[in-house]
């Protein structure tokens, strides 16, 4: 206001002083420095306004710029904190990298040579299941081989069986047919699956001769008769002497002629009084050899019919 009152004093004396058309440039001077002041005012106040605007403004951003520096501290903390764990990780990992990569190479090693025992493992392992299916077959043929010689050894089981009842029966049968001889040195006896008749030399021969006497002659006719239907049988004659020496030079000349042909004089009596199969009949002379008693001659000059089965069967399925 003051400098307001001076302008207008100062215009009143200027007035005073001056031409007409210099006063009213001055007028004119002084109103457009009235508009400017009062611009001036206003601007003044808008920026008054704005400054206390932008003072409000710069106090809040001061506080924001506070907060964002302790943020930004306290993240410059965390960003060092997390460097430094983020460097250590780095390390851990490049540790891990360079263990890993020589684990790799380890690895690839253990690897290779795991594998090269895998593959021997498992050539082993073939090999020992070709021998496995090896064992396997040989085992089959071996159990199909037992079970067939099982079974060849029941047959042979019964086989022996048969012909022992048969030998049984056939000596049964054999002593009952000649059982009125028994009395004047005949007998009956089985032996090794094997039916012996023994007849004492006092019931077929007189002393030195190789005629069958009557009576030894019907004991011999009656064996006969009961071999004839067993066809499956052999029949050996053997004919035994005493030590004592032959006093002629006639036949027989020695105890192996009268042995044999005392047995070859059984064997045609047997023919000519039954139906033997002349194949089933075999004559043998044992000589003073085989005594059944040193010291009792009588007992020693004997005939012996050895009558066995034919064991072709038997010895077929042994030799199977």
């Amino acid at each position: 206001m003051r400098l307001f009152g001076g302008l207008l004093l100062f215009t009143v004396f200027l007035a005073s002083c001056v031409p007409a058309k210099r006063y009213n440039e001055l007028l004119e001077k002084e109103k457009q420095c009235s508009e400017d002041l009062a611009s001036f005012k206003s601007k003044a106040l808008d920026a008054e306004a704005n400054a206390k605007t932008l003072g409000t403004r710069a106090e809040v951003l001061g506080k924001e710029v506070s907060a964002l520096k302790a943020d930004t501290a306290d993240l410059g903390n965390k960003y060092r904190t997390l460097l430094a764990k983020y460097d250590k990780i780095a390390q851990i990992n490049e540790t891990l990298e360079n263990n890993y990569a020589k684990l790799r190479l380890t690895g690839a090693k253990d690897v290779a040579t795991l594998q090269g025992e895998l593959e021997a493992k498992k050539v082993e392992l073939q090999k020992r299941e070709d021998e496995l299916l090896k064992a396997e077959r040989e085992l089959r043929a071996k159990e199909e081989l037992l079970a067939d010689r099982e079974q060849r050894v029941h047959d042979l089981e019964k086989l022996i069986r048969d012909k022992d009842e048969a030998t049984q029966l056939l000596k049964d049968k054999v002593a009952k047919a000649l059982n009125s001889f028994t009395d004047k040195g005949l007998k009956v006896e089985e032996r090794n699956g094997k039916i012996y008749v023994s007849l004492e030399a006092r019931l077929l021969f007189a002393s030195g001769s190789i005629e069958v006497e009557a009576e030894g002659k019907q004991a011999l006719v009656d064996l006969a008769k009961v071999l004839e239907s067993e066809k499956d049988l052999e029949i050996i004659v053997e004919g035994h002497t005493d030590t004592d020496k032959m006093a002629g030079t006639k036949h027989p000349k020695n105890n192996w002629e009268l042995s044999v042909l005392r047995s070859t004089s059984v064997i045609s009596i047997m023919m000519e009084n039954s139906t033997i199969d002349p194949k089933q009949l075999m004559a043998a002379g044992r000589s003073e050899y085989i005594p059944v008693d040193p010291n009792d001659k009588a007992k020693n000059r004997r005939i012996e019919i050895i009558i066995s089965p034919n064991l072709n069967e038997l010895y077929e399925i042994i030799s199977n």
